[in-house]
Formats: C-alpha cells, structure tokens, sequence
C-alpha cells in the first residue's frame, strides 16, 4: 500500500520540504504535481498533509492531470478535506493552464506536419466532455496567425457555418487553414457527416484561393489526419 505523509503538519517540515518554500528556494520546476496542487488547497484534513490529500486527489485519475480537468466541484468535494472553496481553487487554476495555451501566439510556429498541428490544438480540445470546431489560420509559411473557435456543441456534434471559417480567414488575411474537432467518446473514426464536411470546406477553400491543408479528428487516443489518410 503507498504510504502517505499524514498526521504531520506540512508546517514541522525541513523549509526546503515545504511546497511553498521549495518553490521560493529551487523553482517552481522542482515541485511534484502533488506540491502543486497542494499549494491551491493550503491544507489538508485530519489524517492527511495537502500534499498526502493531494497524492489521493491524483491517485484517483491514475495521475493524469488531462482526467483531473475533467473534475466537477462536486466531483472534487466527495474527498475528505475537500470543501467547495478547494475543489473551486483547483478546478480554476487547471481551467487556467488550459487557457494558457490560447494567449496570443508571438512566436508564430510553423506546421510541418500532422503532428505539429496535433500539439497545437490537442491542449485544448481533446478532454472536452463535448465537441467543439476549431480552425488554424496559416501564412505563406505555414506559420500560425491564429486560432479561432468556430463553434461547440453536444457529445455527438456540433454545427459548422463555412461562411464563418473563411470570413475570419479573409479578415486575417490567411493563405491556407486547418481544420480540427475532438470526439468526446474517443473514437477516431470519422463520421460520414465529418467527410462530406471535409469536402464541403475543400471545396469551399478552393474558390476563396485558400487552402484546406488538413483536418485533424482529435481524442484522447490521438488523432485521425484526413491529409495523411489520403483522404483530403
């Protein structure tokens, strides 16, 4: 059985041990995932440090931060020590992090491949409990302008406007775009409805002279490329 530091105060600690002075001390990159989350609650219950709390909060999603976002407040508070206030501070700062990777892209990275989009996108979409449809706006170079969320919708779909998708690619003056949607049961087997969308867009692009370079089906098994499927 994994033994968990418990009925000792964080507080009679060695300094360097304690979350919020190893942060101060060696960097936030030294924490554990379990320091982390231990700093957002502050404390734990009765028989278990924050950090002990914390091992068991993440025990229970095998360790997987991805499956801990996923956690509602209720989901959260069914832990001893765990009241509203803590599930709320740990929900928000993952809801945070997920953020994180919408702020404005400076650097403009450039997409050589499936795999290139996959880690631009996938942060954001592939542990959404529904779907939701997101294009890349690209330059000349392949080189990301932006992201945009076209729409969100249910477990099983959502609807897609192509006057939207190719009107945000005008505006922003885009030479070619991505195309991207997860599917919340993790299968990765397009649908017929996401094929004939594909060549609906494909088309689309063509007369507007923008590129449909790919669509990427996102889940938390990966990805499906219709460009490295041949099926673009």
């Amino acid at each position: 059985m994994t033994e968990y530091v418990n009925k000792i105060s964080i507080k009679s600690w060695a300094e360097a041990d304690r979350p919020r002075e190893k942060l101060l001390l060696k960097g936030k990159q030294s924490l554990t995932d379990a320091e982390l989350i231990a700093i957002l609650m502050g404390s734990g219950n009765r028989e278990l440090s924050a950090v002990g709390l914390a091992q068991i909060v993440l025990q229970s999603t095998n360790h997987n931060l991805n499956e801990l976002g996923k956690n509602t407040v209720a989901d959260l508070e069914k832990f001893k020590g765990i009241g509203q206030a803590k599930a709320i501070s740990i929900i928000a700062a993952l809801e945070l992090g997920r953020r994180r990777q919408l702020s404005d892209i400076r650097e403009k990275p450039q997409i050589r491949s499936s795999q290139d989009a996959y880690r631009e996108m996938a942060p954001m979409i592939q542990d959404l409990p529904h779907e939701e449809f997101w294009v890349l706006l690209l330059n000349r170079a392949n080189r990301i302008i932006s992201r945009e969320k076209i729409s969100s919708g249910g477990v099983s779909g959502t609807m897609v406007d192509a006057k939207l998708i190719f009107n945000r690619s005008l505006m922003k003056k885009a030479s070619s775009v991505m195309l991207f949607h997860n599917h919340p049961s993790g299968g990765l087997t397009p649908s017929q409805a996401d094929i004939s969308l594909t060549r609906k867009l494909k088309e689309a692009g063509k007369f507007l002279d923008t590129q449909v370079l790919d669509h990427l089906i996102i889940s938390e098994r990966g990805y499906y490329s219709f460009a490295d499927e041949g099926k673009l």
